[in-house]
């Protein structure tokens, strides 16, 4: 997409959700073209099978809706968006997580909806998404992304949500921290980081006993015992 066009495609973006009420669904031609070009997006995706795939298609097509992203946080005016919702979702899937939680933010603030075929509502689709993919990571020797793990626990701290997604949050937290302190090396550990793991792991057992971290918790507590 040329310089121009991207700049086009912001300004009517802005323009489309100034003109709409909070929690209203934006109304212009400008929206109803960028439905279509997620149409087009999503019937794309329905012809790969494999997940990985369907990542790379994402990742494909997510540039296309970046300027009307962009448009539509700046106008800052809250009106009901899919399309902006659905490029949340994908950018989790696709594990960008910083700029699904800007979306995610002004969506919590403006009490936005997920598109019909997500059953869950945007504060727990976000926790959960990112604290599974982020566990998998570190899972796979991988570093998670911890200040989006802390971004997450924060912007939907105040949010209603089965106790078993918090807990699986606090979980990739703990998992985070615990990487980070170096517990499991052979240097000296960051008994600050432990301290920090331990502390959401004991969380992650309070809102849920069985979500599998009662072995860490021991191991971080040998490591900080007097």
């Amino acid at each position: 997409m040329s310089l121009a066009r991207k700049h086009f495609q912001r300004v009517m973006a802005a323009k489309a959700a100034a003109a709409a009420d909070p929690g209203e669904p934006i109304k212009a031609n400008a929206y109803e073209l960028e439905l279509i070009r997620l149409a087009d997006a999503k019937r794309a995706l329905k012809q790969v099978q494999s997940i990985e795939r369907k990542a790379e298609v994402k990742r494909r097509v997510l540039p296309q809706f970046e300027p009307w992203i962009q448009g539509v946080l700046e106008a800052g005016r809250g009106g009901q968006d899919d399309v902006l919702m659905t490029c949340m979702v994908w950018l989790i899937d696709i594990g960008d997580f910083p700029a699904a939680l800007e979306i995610a933010a002004y969506a919590l603030k403006h009490k936005l909806t997920l598109p019909d075929q997500y059953k869950r509502d945007v504060a727990t689709l976000v926790a959960e998404e990112i604290a599974e993919q982020s566990t998998a990571t570190i899972a796979a020797g991988k570093p998670a992304d911890l200040e989006s793990l802390d971004r997450a626990l924060l912007l939907t701290s105040d949010s209603d949500m089965p106790d078993e997604v918090r807990a699986k949050l606090h979980k990739a937290l703990g998992q985070a921290l615990q990487a980070q302190s170096g517990v499991d090396g052979t240097g000296t550990p960051d008994k600050d980081a432990a301290q920090s793991a331990l502390a959401h792991f004991k969380r992650a057992v309070e809102l849920h006993d069985r979500v599998g971290v009662k072995k860490d918790i021991e191991r971080l507590e040998r490591v900080l015992k007097p």
